[in-house]
């Protein structure tokens, strides 16, 4: 795929257009991409590998970048195995070639690879690496979102090789936006670790920085200064937009009406924004997107076995695995005899960091009454107030 960066700089990743699941758990409507790069200097280094179903694509794309020159460099910013797994036959086909990791990869690198040690050379903060014209700065990202990740700047071409930060779902050549699979790419993958993506974002603060090279996803430029506030807004565990998320766990359906009543309720009152899902249908890891990014989380199940309704229960699970926080959250339960899950979604947010529980809540019983419908007017118009 011809992606021009620079006159030096080759993209040389693999689109991956047959794959349904990142990781085995998220679910990929337009595939996924490998990124990788070549920067052609008077020496000569390649920007990560690809996953193991992308080797033998790979191998033919670094092949026509290179027009006959060889590797000297693997630089591996990145070990999780949808990038290391082609080291092992990099290795093998460039026997001269050296392999670029940070301290942190040194140490897990023979899980992932059998590159003899007097082959690997370890980079430490700010420690550079010189190819002639390009100079490379390598900056430690620990926890962004593995603890070994590096990410090195190019002065050259004021390039920031970004590793998986940046990144997103789907090919490069999708045709979308970057946004909307960024965000659930970040709240998913990456966003359990704010601070450290804060800490990444000062330490390239003062870069000049005109493209980011990315391991997933697009080659950005243009958009940089939206995503840089977009990445600034998610790390802070800030919401993205004012509104309201309704996450809806409903085994008969009446549940789902009431949901989709409330939803009609506060549009009529001017809510700026109200998204709502079915727990039980929709993508899980849309629903963790959508639930950072409001100011408001209403969740809304029926009482199930002394608890609260499975899928509801397991949306509670990833938020807090996913270290959600800072919001305001309503609560709604449908019960039919035995009232439980008020009590069991409270428990689980007051175990999460700087949640509002709202102390207005609705309990219905099987069905939708008018008083309920007035209960629910009221506790749209609490939610209103804290938007």
């Amino acid at each position: 795929m011809d992606i021009k960066i620079s006159d030096t700089i080759k993209y040389i990743g693999v689109n991956d257009y047959e794959v349904d699941l990142f990781e085995s758990q998220y679910m990929l409507e337009k595939g996924m991409a490998y990124n990788s790069y070549l920067i052609l200097d008077e020496k000569v280094a390649v920007c990560d590998g690809v996953d193991k179903i992308a080797v033998d694509r790979w191998f033919d794309n670094l092949e026509n970048a290179l027009e006959g020159r060889t590797p000297d460099y693997l630089i591996v910013h990145h070990l999780e195995p949808d990038h290391s797994a082609s080291i092992d036959a990099f290795a093998a086909k460039y026997p001269a070639a050296k392999l670029v990791v940070s301290n942190g990869a040194l140490r897990m690198l023979p899980q992932f690879s059998d590159v003899p040690a007097d082959r690997v050379i370890a980079m430490k903060e700010k420690d550079t690496l010189s190819l002639g014209a390009h100079t490379l700065t390598f900056m430690m990202a620990p926890m962004v979102h593995w603890p070994e990740v590096m990410v090195s700047y190019d002065s050259a071409d004021k390039v920031l090789f970004s590793a998986d930060a940046f990144g997103k779902f789907g090919t490069v050549d999708a045709d979308e936006g970057w946004s909307c699979e960024a965000r659930r790419y970040y709240f998913n993958i990456v966003g359990k670790y704010g601070k450290q993506v804060q800490a990444l974002l000062a330490k390239t603060a003062a870069l000049d920085i005109q493209t980011i090279c990315p391991l997933h996803g697009p080659v950005l430029t243009d958009t940089i200064p939206e995503v840089l506030r977009l990445y600034k807004t998610w790390s802070a565990y800030e919401p993205e937009n004012r509104g309201v998320f309704i996450a809806c766990a409903s085994i008969h359906g009446n549940t789902l009406a009431a949901a989709e009543k409330m939803k009609a309720i506060l549009e009529a009152k001017g809510c700026p924004r109200v998204a709502m899902a079915d727990l039980s249908r929709d993508d899980i890891a849309e629903c963790v997107e959508d639930g950072f990014r409001h100011s408001v989380l209403l969740c809304m199940a029926s009482s199930y076995d002394g608890g609260v309704f499975a899928p509801m229960s397991d949306y509670l699970h990833h938020l807090a695995h996913k270290a959600f926080q800072n919001r305001t959250v309503a609560l709604v339960e449908n019960t039919s005899w035995a009232p439980s899950a008020l009590r069991t979604m409270k428990a689980e947010f007051e175990l999460m960091k700087d949640i509002t529980v709202l102390d207005k809540t609705v309990s219905i019983k099987t069905r939708l009454t008018d008083a309920n419908v007035a209960e629910l007017e009221a506790l749209a118009d609490e939610i209103m107030a804290k938007l």
